[in-house]
């Protein structure tokens, strides 16, 4: 019984469900049956006209989706080192997942590595320690990056989106927008020969496609820069392994890849078998 009581928590965890809303029940179907009187009455004698809440509570202004992308691109584009980017997408304001975070996840590994590797957004754990991939998903990237002779002092990992969406929800496209300014930043800054999507939100983001990603993963793409282009190699998330074990030979298959190129690149002096 214990077993399974555990077996259910860690599933509530990986949900995203980290926090206790309340300390007693709540009859929720009591309650929506008497909103109705509620509000009947509230609107009779509290609410005051339309052209009064008007006035009481001016409409804050509106700020566009281009806009927000303006900012984040000017601001990122004045970054010149990753610790002055860091710096500057804690104060961005543009992105609403800020607010609900615990953390910002920046980037983890070598700022300098040849070899870099980008998820979609952190998960529970992650924002916890404001480190990319800790939890269950990053124990099994360093097993991965293990099998090929690699660790996160040879690469460095980041995220499409620095922040955790509530619940481990997929990021909206307006805060995937808002970020990736600084997400193509930051992979300027490092500077890779390698860039690894992991799962098909990075891919797609970064890459341009609206493919799955069965149909992307073990594919070369370029992903384009201003001045140049980085070898791009789509990959099935751990996170997505760790639910459909099944298809570990389809990351494995990719991480053979990944060996082969970085070898053929000759990006360590010292060549690994694999």
């Amino acid at each position: 019984m214990q077993d399974k009581l555990v077996e259910v928590l860690r599933w509530y965890q990986d949900m995203g469900v980290d926090i206790a809303v309340d300390d007693f029940p709540h009859d929720r179907f009591a309650q929506s049956r008497a909103a109705p009187a509620k509000s009947l009455q509230s609107s009779a004698t509290d609410d005051p006209p339309p052209s009064r809440r008007a006035a009481a509570a001016p409409e804050a202004p509106a700020f566009s989706a281009s806009a927000i992308e303006a900012t984040a691109s000017e601001t990122a584009a004045s970054a010149r080192t990753l610790e002055e980017l860091r710096e500057k997408l804690a104060a961005f304001e543009g992105c609403g997942l800020k607010a609900t975070a615990t953390r910002l996840v920046f980037g983890d590994g070598n700022p300098h590595a040849k070899i870099m590797f980008i998820g979609e957004a952190p998960g529970a754990d992650e924002d916890r320690q404001g480190v990319p991939f800790v939890g269950r998903a990053g124990q099994l990237l360093d097993k991965m990056l293990a099998a090929i002779g690699l660790d996160r002092t040879k690469v460095y990992i980041a995220n499409v989106v620095p922040w955790r969406p509530p619940g481990n929800r997929t990021p909206t496209p307006l805060e995937t927008a808002a970020c990736l300014p600084f997400t193509r930043r930051q992979i300027a800054l490092v500077d890779p020969k390698i860039l690894v999507c992991l799962g098909v939100a990075a891919a797609q983001t970064l890459l341009g496609t609206k493919d799955g990603i069965m149909r992307l993963r073990g594919r070369w793409f370029a992903f384009h820069l201003d001045d140049h282009e980085i070898r791009a190699l789509a990959m099935l998330h751990p996170a997505y392994l760790l639910r459909q074990p099944a298809q570990k030979k389809l990351a494995w298959a990719d991480l053979r890849l990944l060996a082969k190129d970085i070898d053929r690149q000759r990006i360590f002096d010292e060549r690994r078998k694999v």
